[in-house]
């Protein structure tokens, strides 16, 4: 395996999560996750390493570290249990954005006790008639006053009960021509924990074939009222590119749970491999065996090389579409072939909930959806190629 060139600090950082997963996640992660169990005491261990402060500026009582240094932890912690990204991602989004787009006001009141971990945000953007199609979305935000009331239903909400923030995508202006300069985002806090909280109603958690331990759920707004103070950057009709701009992270993040999670489940099946034996022999040293461990590892090489490319293009501040939408796209296809690989490594065994392979199994196909599908990732690579390479 390549050898990536890392800041002291990077290092450090990341041979301490490395550790931290090792000894704290691996052993109770296959527990937690077939009881749908979120992981309150490994969440409260993340915050006292400051991982939900990682990219929080130190000014307001971060690390202030790149998106390489928080892709690299996400491949770390997705290793141990990919759940456990999915917990500090849509958190690490509201960081961005905040840092990016908010005004010096909503920096200094949200971000310290983001650091902390003691806020902790999620993003909602779907919704049960919106997907990938985000113009569609129908849920408003009308001015009244000094507040904007909310109304909708929002789905697919990762940390929507536990969240102490929500960037709300939402229409400001229903009326607009085209539809996406209504858009504006929102930072609707709300309680805790709270199934009910003034206008926001919190329906039971969606369940899932895998990524379990983290919630997922709706949102429904009935009339809630956001503080106007609470619109990101402080003008109406951004939105859409703010929320834009953000998914290019979410992507990269992808792409890294899915490096962690392939480099699992390559790990297991190489072990296993030399392990079981089979005619006399590990099956190691069967040729088809050695055929798959050979595209296996090659794929993983490729992924976790591309996934730097991306993390390394959007920490520079560069236009990265093209780059996050590849590298999601690759990433989670790649993913997806090695654990299914190395579920056939394991042959009956892999199928068994004795083995961990069976949860990265499950946990494998919620990359091929998460922050836009295969296929929006192919029109974006396609339409960002074919403008890049426009003929004169």
């Amino acid at each position: 395996m390549s050898v990536v060139e890392l800041t002291e600090d990077q290092d450090a950082i990341v041979k301490a999560v490395r550790e931290f997963v090792e000894q704290e996640v691996y052993p109770i992660a296959e527990e937690l996750e077939h009881r749908d169990e979120f992981p309150e005491k490994i969440v409260d261990q993340m915050k006292e390493m400051g991982l939900f402060g990682l990219t929080v500026p130190e000014e307001f009582g971060g690390a202030g570290m790149d998106l390489m240094t928080y892709a690299l932890v996400v491949a770390e912690l997705s290793r141990g249990w990919m759940s456990l990204s999915g917990v500090l991602n849509t958190h690490f989004m509201g960081v961005y954005l905040l840092h990016r787009h908010g005004t010096d006001e909503q920096k200094q009141r949200w971000l310290p006790r983001m650091a902390t971990g003691e806020l902790r945000a999620a993003l909602s953007m779907s919704e049960p008639e919106a997907g990938s199609d985000v113009q569609s979305i129908a849920c408003r935000a009308l001015r009244d006053g000094d507040h904007y009331v909310v109304d909708g239903t929002k789905m697919w909400v990762t940390n929507g009960l536990r969240a102490g923030l929500v960037v709300l995508l939402c229409k400001t202006d229903p009326e607009a021509d085209p539809p996406y300069k209504g858009m504006s985002l929102l930072y609707v806090e709300k309680e805790p924990g709270a199934q009910r909280f003034e206008g926001i109603t919190i329906p039971p958690n969606i369940e899932k074939m895998g990524y379990h331990g983290v919630e997922t759920t709706e949102l429904v707004f009935e009339g809630h009222r956001v503080p106007a103070g609470n619109l990101l950057g402080g003008q109406e009709g951004k939105g859409f590119h703010q929320v834009m701009d953000g998914i290019e992270v979410g992507r990269v993040n992808v792409a890294g749970r899915a490096v962690g999670l392939a480099t699992r489940a390559f790990e297991e099946a190489i072990e296993y491999a030399q392990e079981r034996k089979t005619f006399g022999k590990p099956i190691a040293q069967h040729q088809m065996i050695q055929e798959k461990l050979a595209e296996m590892g090659t794929k993983l090489e490729a992924a976790r090389l591309m996934m730097l490319s991306a993390a390394k293009k959007k920490s520079a501040g560069e236009r990265s579409d093209l780059e996050a939408g590849m590298a999601k796209f690759f990433c989670s296809e790649a993913c997806h072939e090695i654990v299914t690989e190395a579920l056939r490594v394991h042959g009956g065994y892999g199928y068994s909930a004795e083995y961990p392979i069976e949860r990265l199994y499950r946990d494998a196909p919620f990359l091929l959806i998460g922050e836009g599908t295969s296929e929006i990732q192919k029109l974006v690579i396609a339409r960002q190629l074919l403008e890049r390479h426009k003929r004169a």
